[in-house]
């Protein structure tokens, strides 16, 4: 695959990852049985892409230890788009690289750099203001859900980095099993409607089996900087969807909040890629 056309792949998976809130929001069902419906339908279009028998995928504890991250991320994330709003949740969500940064130490043995602690005292302040903004509207436990799911979300990134043999799509599908199973018993306190059931095919199709395999074929043959910007479409687009299609608005400190946590995590993202493309001067993507 050339850069040009993984570069069309990200940006495809980016724009379908952010129809996510919008489709979460317009299913009335329980958020655990929409989780696990997503991914039990999404964990089919794995299969088929992989070409592989679950018997054949190799376990170990790294890559059930990243399973189980995906699946809680899964069930945070659904949970908190019914809490909260669309933008806090998946504003939350993105502050993962700076848990990844306060983890690494322990589970990496990689020492934070002076730029991540100060990406992460910006990003704490912008938090700050999601909580501030939403004190009075009664969204709170769902901002506490959605920075779960960004925990959750550095621990999937965490264990895919320390995974050293088989596809990233097979964690992913793992967990994607794992999150079908503990939403079994949910599926039976209530019946979706077809329209929930239409909402349902289309997240667990469109916005989680195929851009997850679209990402982990691209993600190797774009550049880092290119990996960090192009997913940034999903937390701005996600928003914009559910304003577009149900009215729900996010609050000025959560718009000022998320701008912060944006940039604050571009920047250091940027930043440190150029500094590794001073270490190595001759890298390049073909």
């Amino acid at each position: 695959m050339n850069r040009k056309k993984a570069v069309v792949f990200l940006v495809i998976t980016a724009l379908l990852w952010s129809i996510g809130g919008l489709f979460i929001k317009l299913v009335d069902w329980n958020p655990i049985a929409i989780a696990g419906a997503r991914s039990g339908i999404g964990a089919v279009i794995m299969l088929l892409y992989l070409k592989k028998t679950l018997r054949s995928i190799k376990l170990g504890k790294i890559k059930l230890l990243g399973a189980c991250s995906y699946a809680s991320l899964l069930i945070l994330f659904v949970t908190a788009n019914k809490l909260t709003t669309s933008a806090n949740a998946i504003l939350l969500q993105f502050t993962a690289p700076i848990w990844v940064a306060l983890f690494s130490r322990w589970f990496l043995k990689e020492k934070p750099a002076k730029s991540d602690w100060i990406t992460i005292i910006i990003v704490l302040f912008g938090m700050t203001l999601f909580f501030i903004g939403d004190i009075k509207s009664g969204n709170i436990a769902g901002n506490f859900v959605a920075l779960l799911s960004g925990i959750a979300m550095a621990g999937v990134i965490i264990f895919l980095k320390l995974q050293d043999e088989g596809s990233p799509v097979e964690m992913t599908l793992i967990g994607n099993i794992f999150t079908f199973i503990i939403a079994l018993p949910f599926f039976f306190l209530s019946v979706p409607s077809l329209k929930s059931i239409s909402g349902l095919l289309i997240l667990g199709i469109f916005q989680l089996g195929i851009p997850y395999i679209l990402y982990a074929t691209a993600i190797k043959h774009v550049s880092a900087i290119e990996a960090i910007l192009i997913p940034v479409i999903e937390p701005l687009l996600n928003p914009v969807w559910v304003f577009l299609f149900t009215k729900e608005s996010p609050g000025i400190y959560t718009f000022i909040g998320g701008m912060i946590v944006i940039i604050a995590i571009i920047a250091r993202g940027v930043y440190q890629q150029r500094k590794n493309n001073l270490c190595k001067p001759n890298s390049n993507i073909t």
